[in-house]
């Protein structure tokens, strides 16, 4: 062979491999980091007529790595936890409901190393990309199914959600998330992560395709819709938020007011609710906060803490024994969180759950007789990609004040996306009782083409505020940010009082009160 040929044959085997990389960066662009599997799982044959065709005929879907697939590893999020697994000996029994029922598998879903982060991150297997915000995460720990979905690869996915897993990515993706009653859907053959709170839930884009699904999966009769009787909006939930109500609030009560009426619109503070119906909360309150008058805040953050504590102890109870023989690799935020599972002890656990079986009783309560609650999913928009830990810590703590809610409550949940603020989107929730998860799902689709409605005309409609409107706000931001600084988040207080300048800049008060919120941040 001529060296001219050999050069032409180098050249030639040069080009296939950089075409060959260009195919694989464009293929993961395409799925936007979403799957770490590519399998196919089909349904059975349609029935002869003139039987009906299976329910969920033609919908293709996604599962989270951590539920079974015979012949598969469940890989769990981690490298080390599929080299130290057998293959499943049988298919997790949801995902079988939903073969059955009629739709495809597609594949298996990146997600947050043992299901324990909020944020979407993955060390080993990357960040999938959210197709709504790509600057921002996706959330976790259900990403790459949220991104699935988000990204119109899938009809739907399935998840899991013991903190916030299917929640929070649902909101961060701008997709509808369900959340079911703690322990109606079965969780055999899924890896358990903190089994008081473990559940596995369905992300989509379509309210009917989520309602077709989670009826699949929740394997109950048939039932005629019911109506809400009340819609109650958890005002103090809201106070929690960086979003201006007339996106949230406003939109929720004018879809309420069109679809139901005004008579079914109710509102409460409902951490002073669960300050007098969960007398364990006390246990995890701060004292201060509660001489201070601050009794509800201070009783939704015990919420959290409690459920925090309780998830961490399950957790080492799960998968002590495992990480110390095996040692794993860990990402850093997982392994913090890791360690901190594994330095728990039992001490307080007695009054954890306490609080979580008086908790269900008063949210159950409070949502008898076909009740709708209305919460905040997240506390915001979803948190720019490789931000600083510190500042994800604040976030994390604020989004617990409300994620825990369902979480110790056991009720079911389904996140509703209702816009963008700053270009990322926005979400709210709607809670049922414990069991209600049909009813919930027929509210959701009931009332989501109204919602959407009143979206539109919020972000199509300039605010209207006056001069003196806009001076109340500017105090409402600025006592909002007090209430930050005097919590030490400091950059929650910088953004509220950044938001009081924007509305009133004459105000010396407002400058002199964000200086000093930057100058605690930087001794930090």
């Amino acid at each position: 062979m001529s060296a001219a040929n050999l050069w032409v044959l180098l050249g030639l085997g040069l080009a296939g491999i950089f075409l060959a990389s260009r195919r694989r960066k464009k293929g993961i662009k395409e799925d936007f980091g979403a799957f770490i599997e590519r399998i196919q799982l089909l349904p059975p044959p349609q029935p002869s007529p003139p039987k009906a065709p299976h329910p969920l005929t033609g919908l293709t879907f996604a599962i989270k790595e951590l539920f079974d697939i015979e012949g598969y590893v469940t890989g769990f999020g981690n490298p080390d936890w599929r080299r130290t697994h057998e293959p499943a000996v049988r298919t997790a029994p949801v995902v079988t409901f939903v073969v059955q029922g009629g739709a495809t598998c597609v594949g298996r879903t990146v997600m947050d190393e043992m299901a324990y982060s909020l944020y979407g991150e993955n060390k080993h297997y990357g960040t999938p990309t959210n197709p709504a915000a790509p600057s921002r995460i996706p959330g976790g720990s259900s990403s790459g199914s949220a991104v699935a979905v988000a990204a119109e690869l899938v009809d739907f996915a399935l998840g899991t959600d013991t903190g916030a897993s299917v929640r929070v990515p649902a909101a961060f993706c701008g997709i509808l998330g369900f959340r079911p009653s703690h322990g109606v859907v079965s969780t055999i053959g899924v890896v358990p992560m903190a089994q008081s709170f473990d559940t596995v839930g369905l992300f989509a884009r379509d309210p009917n395709i989520l309602r077709h699904v989670g009826h699949i999966l929740l394997q109950l009769p048939f039932m005629e819709y019911r109506q809400p009787r009340r819609i109650i909006i958890a005002d103090d939930c809201f106070q929690v938020t960086d979003i201006p109500n007339d996106r949230t609030v406003n939109v929720v009560t004018r879809s309420t007011e069109k679809f139901l009426g005004r008579q079914v619109l109710n509102h409460i503070s409902l951490g002073k609710y669960l300050a007098t119906k969960v007398p364990s909360l006390k246990y995890f309150q701060n004292e201060e906060e509660s001489r201070n008058g601050e009794g509800g805040v201070s009783a939704l953050k015990a919420l959290s803490s409690a459920l925090i504590l309780l998830q961490r102890y399950e957790f080492k109870m799960n998968h002590e024994e495992w990480i110390n023989s095996v040692k794993p690799d860990f990402g850093p935020g997982i392994s913090t969180r890791v360690r901190a599972a594994l330095e728990t002890n039992n001490e307080n656990i007695g009054h954890c759950l306490k609080a979580r079986d008086e908790t269900r009783e008063a949210i159950n309560g409070l949502l008898k007789d076909d009740a709708i609650l209305i919460i905040p999913t997240t506390p915001g928009p979803a948190p720019k990609l490789n931000m600083k830990e510190n500042l994800l810590d604040d976030f994390g703590v604020r989004a617990f004040t409300l994620l825990s809610i369902s979480g110790m409550s056991g009720c079911c949940q389904v996140s509703i996306p209702v816009g963008q603020h700053d270009k990322c989107p926005l979400a709210v929730s709607m809670m049922a009782r414990h069991g209600g998860d049909r009813f919930l799902l027929d509210t959701v689709r009931a009332m989501y083409p109204t919602l959407q409605e009143e979206v539109k005309i919020a972000s199509s409609t300039q605010p209207t505020t006056t001069i003196n409107g806009k001076m109340e706000a500017a105090d409402i931001a600025k006592e909002k940010g007090n209430a930050a600084y005097k919590d030490k988040q400091w950059q929650r207080a910088i953004n509220f009082y950044s938001e009081a300048i924007k509305l009133n800049g004459k105000n010396a008060t407002y400058y002199s009160n964000r200086a000093a919120a930057y100058l605690e941040l930087g001794r930090m």
